[in-house]
């Protein structure tokens, strides 16, 4: 009996092919397949008048591969559809068993966590059928996506100089100039500090009475120094015995801030870094997935994974070392269909693999890695000691820690640093009075909440419940893309276009765009997944809200004047005008569409070398895309054109020469040099 399974990566079909035995096999759908067409009113793709149903037609590009996954159906006896095991991946088998004609009783849905010859095999024992409540859940929010996206954009784009608005998106940038308005407004306030500096350690004035003291200006520090002596009273010494706790596995957003952090990868890098983990790494031996699946809001680790890694944290360090579980309390709109995190097995350490990855793969490895095992080990004891000193009704405050059970931190030190700070042992003193060195006043000011880092922005999302682990990655790179943001010391900074656009959403769809409706409606989402709730409903209700506030919009927005840069259209008269592209800001007649003129800027214009078709010149262009070629000034009368880069003549047969891999080489006759 032939059998077909379908996934989603080509990489991750050659690693499960190697599973499988005889009679399977695996192909890829690379994606999605079908999508939304842009047809119907306002292009949305979905009858709003007719329960919202969605029109899909095949995604560009896909028509060929669908052909040829039909025949690889025709030719199965059965097919095993395992797309990966969240909503969209749920949503992607059906619309394979839709476009592909599978039958009902002709397929199987398979999901897995991690891609292991085990958990391949105990997924096709234990099958199901495609889950209707996920796909309608999914299907739901592609279509609110679609609705707010195409009607905010169009929006946009013809009253303002954004480009895009989108549902999380949109919310997502208010928090970025929120927290710019919230710096540009922060007004400072001075205070001070007092510090008694001894010779082994240093105690802060933090009491005056008995009372919380705060110094704000530089007369009351100087009154304060002025009551003081150098000699203190020993008052009080208190030494506890505490434990630090490990942190869970990762989830997606933890790893995307961690990595953030500690290795500098933005989101968008750590996710497709992650993907090739989880899809499979080439060993040698064997081709397996690494990591369990990296888009997950769950911290929940599998009793087998626990037993594994127990078993090994005894043998390696001992039985002291071994902990229990470190999972978080699960918080609302937290998905638990699958675990955190984590390797797939805790006895594929970084070190025995590294010579299997790049280095970029083997940061992010280890970093998974060291926090899955760290999370199964013993928590850290300390011994904290405070002492309190006393000076005219001052108290100072002495405070140290001393690590004396390493515990977890044996192996997750490098990411999370103990510093001791020790005290002396007041007890040996031969009095209660000591005498400090001097004492020394500070003036500081207040400071506002820093500006969003990548990291810090995706806890923000994540805290206030507006979008999921999948989408966090997209919507930064989104804002970077239509130029809303820029950064500045890997902080974001909202950009002029970024800040109108928030303000014009605000000024018309403050009930729409704003944290508590986005999170609500995730929270709709997941209730439309469990089955609890009527899709079709939540969208009525949506629309019949959204669309009038858009009419409105259109109707009363102010349109914003482009620019004019005080010269005159050359082909029809017309000011010229400054408009916002993909890729930047350029110079174009404003009497557009009648008239397309667009100025090109000689700055832009790279000359490479003399075309060899024409007397014109080879220059850098870009395509719509923005992929960099190179072809001849002279287009369309000439169409010299090249991928790679022009250099120079070949002096043995004078054809011309291009850059390629470090080298300089002729197509025609071989020869080459190097660069």
């Amino acid at each position: 009996m032939s059998k077909l399974m379908i996934v989603e990566s080509p990489h991750k079909s050659k690693t499960i092919a190697q599973f499988l035995g005889k009679g399977y096999k695996v192909v890829s759908s690379k994606g999605h397949i079908m999508d939304l067409a842009t047809s119907g009113k306002f292009g949305l793709g979905v009858d709003v008048e007719n329960d919202f149903a969605p029109t899909y037609i095949p995604i560009s590009g896909k028509k060929k591969l669908i052909t040829e996954l039909k025949k690889e159906v025709k030719n199965a006896d059965f097919v095993y559809l395992a797309t990966d095991p969240d909503r969209e991946g749920e949503a992607i088998s059906w619309h394979l068993k839709e476009a592909l004609g599978i039958k009902e009783d002709n397929y199987e849905r398979v999901t897995f966590n991690e891609i292991t010859k085990k958990v391949v095999e105990d997924a096709l024992n234990n099958p199901r059928k495609i889950d209707d409540n996920l796909v309608k859940s999914q299907e739901t929010r592609r279509i609110l996506d679609r609705i707010i996206g195409f009607r905010l954009s169009k929006l946009m784009q013809s009253k303002t100089g954004g480009k895009s608005a989108g549902r999380v998106q949109s919310v997502a940038l208010k928090l970025i100039v929120d927290r710019e308005r919230a710096i540009l407004a922060f007004v400072p306030k001075e205070y001070w500090t007092i510090t008694a500096d001894f010779k082994d350690f240093t105690a802060d004035l933090e009491k005056y009475m008995g009372k919380k003291i705060e110094i704000h200006g530089e007369k009351e520090a100087d009154d304060i120094l002025n009551s003081l002596s150098n000699a203190f009273k020993i008052s009080k010494v208190e030494s506890k015995k505490t434990t630090r706790s490990s942190k869970p596995i990762f989830k997606t957003t933890t790893l995307q801030q961690m990595a953030s952090s500690k290795l500098n990868y933005p989101s968008s890098k750590t996710m497709r870094i992650a993907q090739k983990l989880y899809e499979g790494v080439d060993l040698g031996s064997e081709s397996v997935g690494l990591i369990t699946y990296m888009r997950t809001d769950s911290e929940r680790v599998s009793p087998e994974f626990v037993a594994e890694t127990k078993e090994y944290i005894e043998k390696k360090y001992g039985k002291e070392y071994v902990g229990s579980v470190k999972v978080a309390k699960k918080k609302e709109n937290v998905q638990d269909a699958h675990e955190g995190i984590r390797p797939t097995s805790i006895l594929r350490t970084p070190e025995s693999i590294k010579n299997y990855l790049t280095t970029e793969e083997y940061k992010l490895y280890d970093m998974i890695y060291t926090r899955a095992l760290a999370s199964i080990m013993a928590s850290a004891g300390l011994l904290n000691t405070s002492a309190i000193l006393e000076n005219n009704g001052y108290e100072f405050k002495a405070t140290g820690s001393v690590l004396q059970f390493d515990g977890y931190l044996k192996v997750y030190g490098r990411f999370e640093e103990q510093k001791d700070v020790i005290l002396p042992d007041f007890a040996n003193y031969k009095s209660d009075i000591i005498i400090a060195d001097k004492i020394l006043k500070e003036q500081h000011f207040t400071k506002p909440e820093p500006r969003y880092t990548e990291g810090s922005l995706i806890k923000e999302m994540e805290a206030l419940g507006i979008g999921r682990p999948s989408t966090y990655a997209p919507i930064i790179q989104t804002l970077k893309d239509r130029a809303y943001v820029t950064m500045e010391e890997k902080r974001f900074v909202p950009t002029e276009i970024g800040i109108e656009t928030t303000d014009k959403l605000q000024e018309f769809f403050s009930n729409i765009v704003n944290v508590e409706y986005t999170a609500n409606m995730e929270s709709e989402l997941d209730e439309i997944a469990e089955g609890d709730l009527n899709n079709i409903q939540v969208l009525k209700e949506f629309y019949n809200t959204f669309e009038p506030m858009v009419e409105d919009a259109f109707k009363n927005m102010e349109k914003k004047e482009a620019e004019k840069v005080g010269e005159d259209c050359p082909a029809c008269g017309s000011p010229l005008v400054k408009r916002r592209g993909k890729y930047g800001e350029f110079v174009a007649c404003s009497n557009y569409p009648n008239c397309k003129y667009v100025k090109k800027d000689p700055k832009s214009i790279v000359e490479v070398m003399e075309c060899p078709k024409c007397d014109g010149k080879i220059i850098e262009k870009k395509t719509k895309r923005g992929k960099v070629f190179y072809g001849c000034n002279n287009y369309p009368k000439c169409d010299f054109a090249s991928w790679d880069k022009p250099v120079k003549k070949c002096p043995q047969c004078g054809e011309m020469m291009v850059l390629k891999k470090k080298q300089i080489l002729c197509s025609i006759c071989g020869y080459i040099e190097e660069e």
